[in-house]
């Protein structure tokens, strides 16, 4: 057997192959779909994973004002921000941000889920969160996804 026949294949932005999903936000708990989103849209799911490439699919997120958090955390959990002013730290609950734009509850917890560098970037840009059933992607024909069949 000839050892040189074995290549690692390593993709590169010319021949990866992008698909689109849709998941359904519906009763899902916040940070098990965060994780099973984050690992599709890195692209640890397909065979030919290269860590410094944005491999991973188009994901859309539809009714993100329904997504649930377990225990106390909907009154418990914070997000600071801060405005940049002297005395600018703000801190809301994740009741209050869901009752204002429930995409940045899904949008924060699978950005902290990402590699912290300029990558992370492109590959949150593949991520499209609505909080109600209608999106604006149907011209890409996105396919349903059964996040109960990713490990």
């Amino acid at each position: 057997m000839d050892t040189l026949s074995f290549k690692t294949k390593s993709a590169n932005s010319a021949t990866v192959q992008k698909e689109w999903y849709v998941v359904d936000a519906t009763n899902e708990v916040l940070g098990r779909l965060s994780a099973k989103v984050a690992k599709i849209l890195r692209g640890k799911n397909k065979p030919d994973f290269t860590p410094h490439v944005d491999c991973g699919d188009n994901i859309i997120v539809i009714n993100a004002e329904k997504v649930r958090l377990t225990g106390n955390k909907m009154s418990s959990k914070t997000y600071i921000r801060h405005t940049g002013y002297p005395g600018g730290q703000r801190v809301n609950t994740v009741e209050e941000v869901l009752a204002k734009t429930p995409e940045r509850v899904i949008e924060k917890a699978v950005k902290g889920m990402l590699p912290k560098n300029r990558l992370a970037g492109a590959i949150l840009k593949n991520l499209h969160v609505y909080a109600g059933s209608e999106h604006p992607h149907t011209a890409q024909q996105p396919k349903e996804l059964n996040l109960n069949s990713i490990k």
